[in-house]
């Protein structure tokens, strides 16, 4: 077998599924990065069809395995793609082009070093590339023009005096002004950012770190010198996508989401569970959509109902002080304003495609019945077929992607973390083995396949 590989020996059969990834992944980071501000038909429909591919990927019960061939194509790939496809920030436009060459060049490098079967540099190149642009866009870009870095800036503020954020109007903010639109815990484990470096994006770079390295131990639960190959893959597909830098530099905070999110996991393949519950609720407690997490987690026995309960128990008591003493500003902040915020036009929707086009405001009646549908039908296969760790984290994205399609506001930023989540979940599919031949997720031990149980065997894409 080639060195090269990532996995076990790659059938003919399944070549296919590893290009169309690598295609799908491409032109849906593509497009992600262009659509930073703008809207376009072009960019919906890409979006769609690689709703429609994830979706047929969790119909077909699949495994993608991608040599390394094929993560060196997306990596380099990518890096054409951040280099040539117009990007939104706000740094100097040297200093932009610096941050981009960097970005590039770490993929690249990874690349190559998975190619040579030599997952640390390739995951020492991904973060390092990632970690010096960041340095680079917090340093000349020190004030962006964007209401979530101003929101984040003044909550921290607002918390070191002791006051109530969802009670704070904002100080020139070129956008919403008069709420913090989160859950509190993005500010609480943003903040130490600005107390101790004066900006809240130097707790984002550190949060990334948290979920490389999660990452990492992720793949290392596997025991196998594989499980760390295709962690340095997926570490350097999440980090040095197209659009990072936009990401960076407009303080959106969908990696520390990714990072809980991905801890969690970690605790579950090393079959630590009730540890589990804490990252788990920190993420729910930090933004709200997390909250589809939850249902199904209650149907999937790996983790539980118990569990599940009691996450969203933790997650009560961590948002009470700020709902408890202002809770009219809370329930505003956080649920009124969202659901009669205005659309955006440079939202990638099909609420806007509609709106756009046809000049059609569909009700908002009609996204939340088709996001509990899909929720319901994610519920019931979850339940039906108890999936492993990896099917379930793409179970979790198609739920958000869905969700995204329809809203009024869905841009990069929630997009990424689809997709993030996705890579995540390839890291998830190798878990380690236990000594009695079950792996730390398995809900079931091997063997045949009870008639009539609604589960069989993963297989290949194709």
């Amino acid at each position: 077998m080639p060195r090269s590989a990532i996995g076990a020996r790659i059938a003919r059969s399944e070549v296919a599924p590893a290009v169309i990834f690598v295609l799908a992944w491409l032109a849906y980071f593509g497009m992600l990065q262009y659509s930073v501000v703008r809207f376009r038909v072009r960019i919906v429909v890409t979006l769609t069809a690689a709703c429609v591919a994830l979706s047929w990927w969790l119909a077909r019960r699949a495994t993608v395995r991608l040599p390394a061939g094929a993560v060196a194509v997306a990596l380099t790939g990518s890096a054409l793609l951040g280099l040539t496809v117009p990007l939104f920030s706000y740094l100097p436009s040297g200093w932009e082009s610096a941050a981009m060459w960097v970005l590039a060049a770490g993929a690249v490098g990874a690349a190559v070093a998975l190619l040579r079967d030599r997952p640390r540099s390739a995951w020492a190149s991904a973060v390092g590339a990632y970690a010096l642009a960041s340095v680079i866009a917090i340093r000349t870009d020190p004030t962006p023009k964007i209401d979530v870095w101003v929101t984040l800036q003044q909550a921290a503020d607002a918390l070191a005096r002791g006051d109530n954020f969802y009670s704070v109007t904002w100080v020139n903010s070129p956008g919403i002004k008069d709420a913090f639109t989160y859950l509190p815990w993005t500010a609480v484990l943003l903040a130490p950012g600005r107390w101790l470096a004066g900006d809240v994006r130097w707790m984002h770079l550190l949060w990334a770190l948290v979920l490389a390295v999660g990452i990492w131990q992720l793949g290392v639960a596997s025991r196998a010198r594989v499980g760390r190959s295709i962690a340095a893959a997926a570490t350097a597909l999440v980090l040095l996508v197209p659009g990072t830098l936009t990401q960076i530099d407009q303080a959106w905070t969908e990696p520390l989401l990714l990072a809980a999110l991905t801890w969690w996991a970690v605790l579950i393949v090393r079959g630590q569970a009730c540890w589990a519950v804490i990252p788990l609720a920190l993420a729910c407690a930090s933004k709200q959509h997390l909250a589809v997490v939850l249902p199904l987690l209650v149907v999937w026995r790996p983790f539980g109902a118990a569990r599940a309960i009691a996450t969203g128990a933790l997650t009560g008591v961590l948002i009470a002080p700020w709902f408890l003493s202002a809770p009219a500003d809370f329930v505003h902040d956080t649920i009124t304003l969202l659901v009669g915020f205005h659309p955006i036009r440079f939202a990638n929707t099909w609420y806007l495609f509609f709106l756009h086009t046809y000049g059609i405001t569909l009700p908002f009646w009609i996204t939340g019945l088709i996001v509990l549908g899909t929720l319901s039908l994610a519920l019931w296969f979850v339940a039906r077929r108890q999936p492993p760790l990896g099917e379930l984290l793409r179970w979790v994205a198609l739920v958000l992607l869905i969700a995204n399609l329809v809203n009024k506001q869905a841009f990069y930023n929630q997009y990424w973390l689809v997709g993030a989540l996705v890579a995540v979940s390839l890291v998830a599919d190798r878990p380690r083995a236990h000594p009695q031949g079950r792996s730390a997720d398995s809900p079931t031990p091997p063997g045949p396949v009870p008639r009539g149980s609604g589960s069989r065997p993963e297989r290949s894409v194709g």
